[in-house]
């Protein structure tokens, strides 16, 4: 009895936390299908006639697909390159039990990004490279290093140093070993910290706001335009939007098994 009424009680705890996530986002597609009365007004729900207008008017100037454009473009470079940095520098960091060095790339973590705002802005300023994808990259690579470097220290720590001690003694370098050896067995923690770092890069739009350009600006800045200070255009804005979190969503749906594996792979060690 007790059995059962614990497992019915987290069944309706799971059913109530699933609703919890999922309504905004069924909020948002359905709102994306609705004209700007029919989203204001409370007393039209789920059922109603749904329209296409709101991503034909999107879609339209080119904008919309011009930004999404850029944010794949900055999402991948930023994470490749976070990826070949912190990747071998992780390794290093659990292997050689340099915590002291993982603490200290950390610190790039917890600093808040706004306040480092100012003087990259005139860095970058005098550098002449505000407006331009490569001082996106170099901002968004600011977060998704450590990111990426303190999700692959757990990752190298669980896994068995005996594989590349057993490589070590068959002539291999320690370089070699973590090639040949640690990081194929390290594919599914890498999926993981990218597809996060790029979720990151993705989303980001405080970086992006100040120093990007109308040519560079990402998806998060153009949906920034469809509010003003009169009215917002909420059909406009919840169809972007929902443009916007399908190639995420995407993602995440094709990459739940490298995500699974490499988020509890790193749970113990030896």
């Amino acid at each position: 009895m007790n059995r059962s009424l614990w497992t019915a009680l987290r069944a309706l705890a799971i059913t109530v936390v699933c609703l919890i996530i999922a309504m905004p986002v069924v909020w948002m597609i359905a709102a994306a299908f609705k004209t700007n009365v029919q989203v204001t007004d409370p007393s039209v729900g789920l059922i109603f006639s749904p329209t296409l207008e709101n991503f034909r008017n999107v879609l339209a100037d080119g904008e919309i697909a011009r930004s999404l454009g850029n944010s794949a473009l900055v999402g991948l470079i930023s994470t490749v390159l976070s990826a070949l940095i912190a990747v071998p520098a992780a390794w290093a960091v659990g292997r050689f039990r340099m915590h002291s060095t993982g603490s200290l790339v950390l610190v790039a973590r917890i600093v808040p990004a706004i306040s480092l705002l100012v003087p990259w802005y005139y860095l970058f300023a005098q550098l002449g490279l505000v407006g331009s994808y490569t001082v996106l990259v170099l901002s968004h690579m600011f977060v998704s290093v450590p990111l990426i470097l303190w999700i692959m220290i757990g990752f190298f720590e669980g896994l068995p140093i005996e594989l590349e001690e057993a490589g070590r003694v068959d002539g291999l370098s320690a370089f070699g070993a973590f090639r040949r050896i640690a990081l194929p067995l390290a594919a599914p923690g890498t999926a993981t910290a990218s597809l996060l770092a790029f979720i990151f890069s993705w989303n980001n739009f405080m970086f992006a706001l100040i120093l990007s350009d109308e040519n560079t600006k990402t998806m998060p800045v153009t949906l920034f335009n469809f509010i003003s200070y009169a009215s917002t255009d909420w059909g406009g804005l919840m169809a972007a939007a929902t443009l916007m979190t399908v190639p995420v969503l995407l993602a995440a749906v094709f990459g739940q098994k490298y995500l699974v594996a490499g988020l509890t792979a790193g749970a113990t060690k030896g």
